[in-house]
């Protein structure tokens, strides 16, 4: 594609994109699945101790065995596989937004717009409602997509994907995994290892204990209190942790850009390759995670080691996962047709508005000034509650959608992508 004409933002206002509609289904359908398993993904986080979602020693209820177990069976299934899900989305997204502006006479700068709304998103959410943000890195490894590579050619993409991703199996492997040996080890006899393993273990202490501090404020402090600790203790942590943005966000982002142009969410590939791919992806991936999950509960989870599990051995097998799984949704996505998948579909239409507001609907079931339960359901109460709130999330969406172009805040946002305001009732509902 040309990029002539882009050295800023358009002088004119830009025609809106995709304005009457012509959605492509299975990016709605695969959304959908992606933006419920990232709750499912996030809970623990959200109702107990933000470390107890990696290690179960930090929950402030107790683990029990059989607790483990349902670490195990998340850390196979869920974690990592539906934020992996969201990018792939998320790339393909910005391309298509992209291909549809340059189409209406638009430039990639109304692209540029649009992200950084969504960062100033990000930054409401990460520091006034929850600090499990993934906005603001979207915005940030977004507006690197557009700015660096929207104009490749897609193999180019997926190879340079596909190596930032491997820079980041290598780097977080050989990270996560020398620290959980040093770590978890005997004391080394070495002055210098004794140093790096009481600095590792006072590391892990000082984590813990800001859970403790937050879950104080959780079921005793105000909302004042848990704003003034998050800029207090992690004001700085998105603009000075870019590791996961580097080698996950941005390599997921350029992956999902050419799948796209590939045609893997259209049906411009083979199905009998794509379901072939798609079913060894995701059998490889769920082999590797099991072993790493069995060896990971089978004396206990420490610390470290379950950062080594998620973030060392876990990396590349995750990818062979989310690959695999985007490929066998993209196939049966058109397929599903029926009352489920249609509300599936609405809530991955509404993506935005399901991610945001049920960030703000936990923030009063666990706090205080609302429910008051954090730190006081286990796991298996906590998966309950994502039950629920899947269930309100397909009994909202697609009534809502029956009589109104988009969600909530994908028409606030879109309104200020483009400076003006939509019609948001659909025209027959009037």
């Amino acid at each position: 594609m040309s990029a002539q004409g882009e050295e800023g933002p358009a002088d004119t206002a830009p025609e809106p994109v995709a304005l009457t509609g012509g959605r492509i289904a299975s990016l709605d359908f695969i959304r959908g699945i992606a933006v419920m398993g990232i709750l499912a993904a996030n809970i623990i986080s959200m109702g107990q101790p933000f470390t107890a979602s990696i290690y179960p020693g930090a929950f402030a209820s107790g683990h029990s065995v059989s607790y483990d177990w349902m670490w195990a069976a998340q850390f196979v299934l869920i974690d990592g596989k539906m934020r992996g899900l969201f990018t792939l989305l998320f790339g393909a997204g910005i391309y298509l937004f992209v291909e549809k502006a340059r189409a209406k006479g638009a430039s990639r700068w109304l692209q540029i717009r649009r992200l950084l709304w969504l960062g100033i998103f990000g930054l409401i959410h990460y520091y006034l409602i929850w600090r499990g943000d993934i906005l603001l890195a979207y915005s940030m490894a977004g507006i690197a997509a557009v700015l660096l590579f929207i104009d490749l050619e897609p193999h180019k993409q997926m190879v340079l994907g596909l190596l930032g991703f491997l820079a980041g199996a290598i780097f977080y492997g050989v990270t996560m995994v020398f620290m959980q040996v040093v770590a978890d080890g005997p004391e080394p006899d070495s002055a210098a290892l004794a140093q790096v393993q009481a600095e590792l273990l006072a590391g892990a202490e000082r984590d813990l204990s800001d859970g403790r501090s937050e879950t104080r404020i959780w079921q005793e402090g105000s909302y004042g209190d848990l704003v003034g600790h998050t800029f207090e203790q992690h004001g700085s942590a998105p603009f000075t942790d870019p590791w996961l943005l580097v080698f996950e966000t941005l390599p997921l982002i350029l992956i999902g850009m050419a799948l796209y142009q590939f045609g893997l969410f259209t049906g411009g590939m083979d199905p009998r390759k794509q379901r072939l791919w798609g079913w060894a992806g995701l059998a490889l991936g769920v082999f590797l995670t099991t072993i790493i999950a069995l060896a990971t509960i089978r004396d206990g989870v420490t610390y470290y080691e379950g950062f080594a599990a998620r973030l060392g051995w876990g990396y590349l097998p995750k990818l062979f996962m989310t690959l695999g799984l985007a490929s066998l949704l993209a196939i049966n996505a058109p397929k599903a047709g029926h009352f489920l998948a249609d509300r599936v579909s609405a809530a991955g239409r509404a993506a935005f508005t399901n991610y945001l507001g049920i960030s703000l609907v936990m923030l009063f079931v666990f706090g205080n000034w609302g429910l008051d339960l954090f730190g006081r359901l286990g796991r298996s109460e906590l998966y309950l509650v994502t039950a629920i709130a899947w269930v309100v999330m397909l009994a909202w969406s697609k009534p809502w959608l029956d009589r109104f172009r988009y969600g909530p805040l994908e028409w606030v946002w879109r309104c200020l992508t483009y400076g003006r305001l939509f019609t948001l009732r659909h025209p027959s509902r009037s």
